[in-house]
């Protein structure tokens, strides 16, 4: 009885088939610690992309080995091989010519002797000049013609891969010509507008063998013809003036009546593809002597790792990875490389499709659902710091519940926010079926069961977070831990104060409102000034749209005003602070302070200018200063937060 016998070890085809794919919300925790560690959203989506999620290979693994590749076949050779091996094939057969007729004493053979000394420098016009020739030595004739015949196979094998073996005869030269003639009758239809399905279909059963690529319609065919069309012209280009000079000359008496079909071919591929690189050279250089289609070889591989390098840069606006060509990248870099893009491309996807991101005109962005999440997790990095150092004894188990229960119900109307009473909605509708005659279990709910539990109503906020958003709170450290605090308390309020109306104020040289997605993706102000007039300015407005609330401001800065709105809406800049500055940024702190607002300072560092100047103000407001360390910033917003609400409604 046979056994079949089998062997088991690591997988070695490339990534792992069964391995799990990547973790999204992992991916969204990776993106949200960059920012909250000061870095930018936008920066943040695209790392995530181009270093790879935690345990995977991302974008930059693939453009360096694409970038090593690069550079590897810039040193292929050098790119003059095919004039250099006419050269060679010449010297030799004159070699050999000369050496026939020493042997011959004959005036043909001293006249031919002078004909050979009197030839051109030049390769291409000797080649041209000896057409004539009547050799005496086989030999020589054998190695003139190789001159001729290997060229011309090289650029046939260059433009038409599946041609190999042809143009060793008459016929195969009439085919190889009524081939091109059909192409080009074929790339003529189609670049009418034509509709060219069955001229294609006939074109292929026809001339099928020399395209092993096998295009499934004509866009396929031009594609990799074109791609080959265009690296024989950077070939040309990437030539000295004498030496393509040369190989055109030689070129055209290589390939004789078929020169002008390919040139047509040429001419029409470049029309239908004209966003190739069809006219720039490269400095190719090697100690090999490249053939032709070695040489034309190279500038195509170039040429498909150029664009690649594009795709896998991802630089141009709008770009996603299904710009990637996959296939490209597998024929280039390998499948292994290919799984990447194909895992990259799932993660991209998965990210939008659960909601995770979003695209605009601007690239990826995280949604609202990712902003919660990312707000929630700088939350908890906050309460972890509350609840280890427990300052302020700050018990949040509860926080955010409408108010003390009062021990009464009343009937739930629709819109009712407030908690169920269980207790009284069961009772409810135990009652309501027995007063049918309905004593069996289970008991069915109806709408007019449910009761709510009526609380004591507790007091909202109004609460205007200014934040300072000057590029010295980068350069110092400080925007990562601005960001947190930022999120933390938004997070928050939306979560637990829901009766709370929180806005962010970014300000530099000007102030501006700041949503949840702003302010996750915003970026220092590159432009100098510290305009803390105007963010007080719009701090008091949305406290005014809210009257009822208790107003709470909290300013998060790391210097001095340095400028203040003019009477026509201009900001002006001046450091050190003037006078003017500093009066118009205390006219809106006395204004706040008689709208009845807390006003409490987080001031980071330590420049004596802003401490003098928050001293004061919050003397004058009667307000808070606090000095905390970049890193506790959050805990002590969030917790200031907090100790001001529920010490307004004490």
């Amino acid at each position: 009885m046979r056994h079949n016998r089998f062997r088991y070890g690591a997988w070695r085809g490339g990534p792992d088939p069964l391995a799990p794919p990547y973790d999204v919300r992992a991916a969204v925790d990776q993106v949200g610690a960059q920012v909250l560690e000061g870095g930018s959203l936008r920066e943040a989506l695209r790392d995530l992309l181009r270093r790879g999620p935690q345990g995977g290979r991302g974008l930059d693994d693939l453009l360096a080995r694409a970038r090593r590749m690069r550079r590897d076949a810039m040193r292929r050779g050098s790119l003059d091989g095919a004039v250099t091996r006419a050269q060679q094939l010449l010297d030799q057969a004159l070699a050999a010519e000369r050496d026939a007729l020493t042997r011959l004493d004959t005036d043909d053979a001293r006249f031919a002797e002078a004909q050979l000394d009197a030839l051109p420098r030049s390769t291409a016009r000797a080649v041209s000049e000896l057409s004539e020739y009547d050799w005496t030595s086989d030999e020589a004739r054998q190695l003139y013609q190789r001159i001729l015949d290997q060229l011309r196979q090289e650029i046939v094998e260059q433009r038409f891969q599946g041609m190999r073996r042809a143009l060793r005869d008459p016929q195969s030269q009439a085919a190889m010509r009524e081939m091109l003639q059909d192409l080009n009758a074929l790339l003529a239809k189609h670049a009418r507008g034509e509709d060219t399905d069955d001229a294609f279909a006939e074109f292929m059963n026809r001339h099928g063998d020399s395209f092993p690529e096998r295009p499934a319609n004509v866009d396929e065919l031009i594609d990799a013809l074109a791609r080959r069309a265009a690296a024989g012209e950077r070939l040309m280009r990437s030539l000295s003036p004498q030496q393509r000079a040369e190989l055109e000359e030689l070129m055209a008496q290589s390939l004789g009546d078929l020169a002008g079909e390919l040139a047509q071919l040429t001419d029409n591929l470049r029309a239908l593809r004209p966003g190739l690189n069809w006219g720039r050279g490269e400095r190719v250089r090697g100690e090999r002597d490249l053939g032709y289609g070695d040489a034309a070889g190279a500038l195509e591989e170039i040429g498909d790792l150029d664009d690649l390098l594009d795709q896998l840069g991802q630089e141009h606006p709008g770009a996603t990875l299904d710009d990637v060509d996959v296939e490209a990248v597998e024929r280039q870099l390998g499948r292994a490389a290919a799984d990447d893009v194909r895992r990259l491309r799932e993660l991209e996807q998965q990210l939008r499709r659960q909601g995770w991101v979003t695209r605009g005109a601007d690239g990826l962005t995280l949604s609202p659902k990712a902003l919660r999440r990312l707000g929630g997790t700088a939350l908890r990095t906050v309460f972890a710091q509350l609840h280890a150092g427990r300052q302020g004894q700050h018990d949040l188990r509860d926080a955010g519940a409408a108010g003390e229960l009062t021990g009464a119900s009343r009937r739930w109307r629709y819109g009712d926010e407030q908690a169920i009473d269980v207790v009284r909605t069961i009772g409810n509708a135990v009652r309501r079926q027995a007063s049918g005659g309905i004593t069996t279990m289970p008991i069915g709910l109806d709408v007019e069961d449910f009761e709510i539990a009526e609380t004591e109503r507790r007091v909202s906020a109004a609460v205007a977070l200014c934040v300072d958003l000057s590029f010295s709170m980068m350069a110092d450290g400080r925007w990562g831990p601005m960001k947190q605090a930022a999120l933390a308390l938004s997070h928050l309020v939306a979560t637990r104060f829901p009766q709370d109306a929180l806005q962010i104020i970014g300000f530099g040289r000007y102030a501006t409102r700041l949503s949840q997605e702003e302010l996750a993706a915003v970026e220092p102000d590159m432009v100098q000034g510290t305009n803390l007039q105007h963010a007080l300015k719009l701090a008091a407005r949305h406290l005014r749209r809210h009257p009822a609330a208790d107003p709470v401001v909290l300013v998060v800065t790391d210097g001095e005003p340095t400028a203040h709105l003019l009477d026509d809406g201009t900001s002006h800049f001046m450091w050190p602070s003037t006078r003017q500055t500093v009066a118009a940024t205390v006219h809106e702190v006395d204004h706040l302070t008689r709208y009845g607002a807390v006003l409490n300072f987080f001031m980071l560092g330590e420049d004596p200018g802003l401490r003098r100047f928050v001293d004061a103000v919050a003397r004058r407001s009667g307000g808070r200063v606090f000095t905390p360390d970049a890193g506790d910033l959050g805990r002590y917003v969030v917790s200031d937060y907090i100790r001001a609400r529920r010490g307004r409604r004490g």
